[in-house]
């Protein structure tokens, strides 16, 4: 375990953001005893760390997200007898840090799924932009963390059942096709009937109102925003008989979508 600062070969010695991807044996590990000026985010792709702070000691499995404040006191690297492959990315402290809890070091466990991998992918966004230096490299990088600390904040207000986010995003993937629950359910690994259940106990809705609401937001947002008309905007989404779209669209928002639209148009030419 090593106490010295890490350089790596054609970085300078202070960035404001940079980080890598490493794949490493147990022999891997780093001891601040006074901590960092900036701070510090892995993504464990496969494997398992350790961080250990005056809090005591995590574990990083796969598909955690830890984020290490500056000035904390701190070592971490590969468990023994194991492999730790993960990304990680030094930075400034961000104003979107405070939406999260207020630890020395923050892990927790993505679900597997299209969440884990967009933090994957902000952070290899950040990894490629702080290489390359082009226009606005720092921008973006900056752009990539508050991604991933937005979503880390989002989840943990929420605290709802990982399978039920999984199928509230693959819902909002679907929105313009028909979907069934029996699919929705063997994605996220239940049976239709648990799911339902779950799902209701979990968010208050139905799979079908949630999705139905879904589908009527953006109907609504394409006549509003995009110029649609309300059949357009009913087909956009995935509604196959104008007239359902139309109920259940009066009683989401009171009115007929024809309406809804002819009024937003007149709000928006005064």
């Amino acid at each position: 375990m090593s106490d010295r600062p890490e350089h790596f070969p054609g970085i300078p010695t202070d960035p404001d953001i940079f980080g890598g991807h490493f794949d490493e044996d147990d022999s891997y590990g780093y001891r601040r005893p006074a901590g960092m000026d900036d701070w510090l985010i892995f993504l464990t792709i496969h494997g398992e760390g350790f961080i250990r702070t005056p809090a005591g000691e995590q574990r990083m499995t796969e598909g955690a997200v830890c984020l290490l404040k500056s000035g904390v006191p701190h070592e971490y690297g590969t468990v023994a007898g194991g492999r730790w492959n993960f990304l990680w990315a030094h930075f400034r402290r961000l104003p979107e840090t405070d939406y999260l809890p207020d630890e020395e070091a923050l892990v927790h466990v993505l679900p597997e799924g299209e969440l884990r991998e967009r933090v994957k992918r902000d952070l290899q966004h950040l990894i490629q932009d702080s290489r390359d230096r082009g226009s606005y490299w720092r921008a973006l990088c900056e752009n990539s963390l508050r991604n991933v600390v937005l979503l880390l904040a989002s989840r943990l207000e929420k605290r709802i059942d990982p399978r039920i986010e999984q199928a509230v995003r693959l819902l909002s993937q679907s929105l313009n096709k028909e979907i069934r629950i029996a699919d929705v359910a063997k994605a996220v690994g239940l049976s239709a009937s648990r799911l339902s259940h779950l799902f209701k106990q979990e968010t208050g809705e139905s799979i079908v109102e949630r999705f139905n609401g879904m589908r009527l937001q953006q109907a609504a947002l394409l006549m509003e925003r995009m110029g649609r008309t309300a059949t357009e905007a009913s087909y956009d989404v995935g509604f196959r008989n104008y007239n359902h779209f139309a109920m259940l669209f009066r009683q989401a928002y009171g009115v007929s979508p024809r309406t809804y639209k002819q009024r937003r148009d007149q709000t928006r030419r005064l």
